[in-house]
Formats: C-alpha cells, structure tokens, sequence
C-alpha cells in the first residue's frame, strides 16, 4: 500500500511530476485487467498505426488506446457508433496526468444507440423514397449564387470561400449562419435551408461542415434535416465530415461531397479550364474556317479554270442559234397552217354559196311562201283552195290565189 505524505507536513511539499506518479502507481496497482463495455467514439486512426478512442454509456465516457500490434490482431474494425466489450486495464499517462483505456483485446458487442438511430432512420427515409435518384436535381452547370448553410466561425466556411473565390471569381456567396452541433443545431439548419427556399435568389446550396465524431455529426442525421433538404426546391450538395463520414444528408441530397472543399468544387466550375477550353475553341473555329475558306476558294478556282466553265459563251451562243433555227421552223410552219386553214374557208365558202338561195334561183327555180303564215311551200298538200301565196324569182316576185290543186 502506498504511503501518503500528510498534507500538513510544510516540510512535505510534492512535485507536479510526484503526485502523478503516485496517482499513476495507485491506480495502475489497484483496479486491475477488467471487461468494459460501451459505446466506440471519437475514432481516430494515427499515423503510427495506435488506435484512440472513447468508450461511453448514457452518462460517461473514458478515453482508450489500442496500439498497433494488439489493432493488427483483431478480426474486424471498429466504427463509431459500434457497440464493444474490450479487455484492458487503466493507466496513468504521467507527462499530462491524464487516464485511459489500455485496451488488450476488443470483440463486438452490438451497435450503439446512435448508430441504431441512424439505421433506423436510414431505412424509414428509404423506403419513402427521399434517396430515389429519380428525386435527384441536377446541380446547375453555371451558378450565379451560392447559397450556404454551416458555422460563420468553423473551418468549412473558410474552406468553401477559398475554392469558390479562386475557381469562380465574382461569384455571389450568401451565408446563413447555424450550429452545426449541439441542441438545437438540427433545427437552425432545417430553417436555414426553408429560409434560402423562400428567398429563392440562390441556385445552388451547400449544407454541410467539417469533420468531427458521430455525435458532432448528428444534426445532419436528423429527421427534420433530411426533409428540409429534401422539400428544397433548390439542388442541394451535402458537405459533412471527411471522405469516411456518411449521414442522413448525403443520402437525401442531390448531390453528395466528400468534403466542404469538394463541394465548392463541384458547385462552379474552373473559370480559368473554362477560359483555356474557350481560347481552344476558339483556335479550333478559326482553323477550320480558314481550311474551309481555302478549300473552297481552290475549288471555286478550279471551276472557273475548267473546260466546262471556259465554254460557256460558246455554249450560250449554240443555244441562241438553236433558238433562232426554232424560231424560224415554227414561222414556217405556221405560215403553212395560216395557209392550209385559208384554202379550207375560201372551199367552204364557196360550197355555202353554190347553196345558197339566190344560186339556187339563179338557175331558174323559185320559192313558194303562203302569206298567212310565211311558210315556204314545199308540198301542194301545204296549201288548199283560195291560198295567198307569194313566188320570189331570181329576179322579182309575183302573188297569186290557189285555184287547183294537184299533188302528182
């Protein structure tokens, strides 16, 4: 048993470096190789290949370590949020006169309660269908206004001014101010993004905020958060944690980075690629107008430099000749028709006069008409007794009454 100085010895005054290393042989002698339970968090991977993290219940938490040769040993790596039973004894670090969790063997022991929470919300929210990728807007190619929603006071924000600043000069960043963790964080951060819906003067948002353990996280694996960024009708890019970190806000948004600097970067685009891939543009439109210019001036060239071309007026005077020599041949042939045509009514007319009345009368007949009706006779039968009738000669005419009759 360790001897403890009396405090009102004067003569007795320990060193900062003796009371810890008194504590340190207390403890360390004392509790001995025990079984803990809890809850892994803060996880953090060093380079060095020791593991440090938290053990926590409901109500408390210790800090813990398993070094790289026992981590080498295990059969599965451990996660925040993963429930586990370790087997480890405490020690003392003497430099900082803190305690920890030298862990020996560590097994699972089922998940953790936040780790349940988030499952279960995960499946709840997926089978509504807020992950479908058919859900999904697409992010704009060229933003005029970005809309953010993280701490005014973290690293995210200094992060996302500097890509967006040095990518896209110019563009307009608009931040609204939220705790990213602790009480009321999920809260600020749903009304945050319904406040940019309602403002309706950004085109993209970016939600999100640096790395930290599960619990740092957990306002962005919030209920209320999800359905905010889901019912955004402004694309969203979720920009949580590091690459390792997933939550509830990546799988809803429309967009998911690994980082807040990443998300900066797939919200604009590179303005000076964007000039460079312009001036190529540019250089490749006027090379190949210029070679289309030039083909076309070479062939227009060869047109005119080619036999075809070169005989064209005297193609133009064959054809003038040719119409003249058609010209001729229709006047030749309608002064024949013109003359067919006249021969055939001089013909006509003199077969209308051979039988005309005066020819007729000419040769010695005359024309019988009965007076009361003008009708010419050409039957004795036309007329009876006492008949007036007129005869026209070739020369004169007579009148007469109708004495006899006789029809032979």
């Amino acid at each position: 048993m360790i001897e403890i100085r009396s405090e009102i010895d004067p003569q007795n005054i320990y060193s900062v470096s003796e009371l810890n290393q008194e504590i340190k042989t207390l403890i360390e002698t004392t509790i001995p190789v025990v079984w803990l339970e809890g809850e892994v968090s803060n996880l953090k991977f060093h380079s060095s290949g020791h593991v440090y993290f938290s053990l926590k219940d409901k109500d408390s938490q210790i800090s813990a370590v398993i070094w790289k040769s026992r981590f080498a040993g295990l059969n599965f790596t451990p996660q925040d949020g993963m429930k586990v039973i370790v087997l480890g004894r405490v020690t003392v670090f003497h430099k900082r006169g803190s305690y920890q969790f030298d862990t020996i063997k560590m097994k699972p022991a089922g998940v953790g309660d936040l780790q349940l929470a988030f499952e279960q919300l995960k499946q709840k929210l997926l089978d509504e269908g807020l992950f479908d990728e058919t859900q999904k807007k697409p992010i704009p190619e060229f933003p005029e206004s970005i809309g953010i929603v993280t701490s005014e006071t973290g690293a995210a924000i200094q992060d996302l001014y500097n890509v967006l600043n040095r990518r896209f000069p110019g563009i307009e960043i608009i931040l609204n101010p939220v705790k990213v963790q602790g009480e009321g964080a999920a809260h600020e951060i749903a009304l945050a993004v319904d406040e940019f819906n309602e403002f309706k003067k950004v085109d993209v948002l970016i939600v999100g905020r640096g790395g930290g353990s599960l619990e740092d996280l957990w306002a962005f694996n919030e209920e209320e958060v999800a359905r905010a960024v889901f019912r955004s009708e402004i694309p969203v890019i979720s920009a949580v944690g590091h690459e390792v970190d997933f939550t509830i806000c990546d799988f809803v948004a429309d967009l998911r980075a690994p980082t807040p600097s990443a998300a900066a970067e797939l919200a604009v685009p590179d303005r000076i690629e964007w000039l460079e891939r312009i001036t190529r543009m540019k250089h490749v439109i006027f090379e190949r107008s210029a070679g289309k210019i030039q083909y076309e001036r070479e062939r227009l060239t060869s047109l005119v430099s080619s036999y075809h071309f070169l005989r064209t007026p005297d193609i133009i005077k064959d054809f003038q000749q040719r119409v003249d020599e058609l010209t001729n041949t229709m006047q030749v042939s309608f002064r024949h028709r013109i003359s067919l045509l006249q021969n055939r009514v001089l013909s006509l007319a003199q077969q209308l006069q051979s039988v005309a009345p005066e020819s007729v009368l000419k040769r010695g007949y005359s024309i019988c008409v009965r007076e009361k009706d003008g009708v010419i006779v050409k039957d004795a039968n036309y007329l009876v007794q006492n008949d007036k009738i007129k005869v026209k000669f070739f020369k004169g005419s007579m009148s007469g009454i109708v004495e006899e009759i006789n029809n032979d």
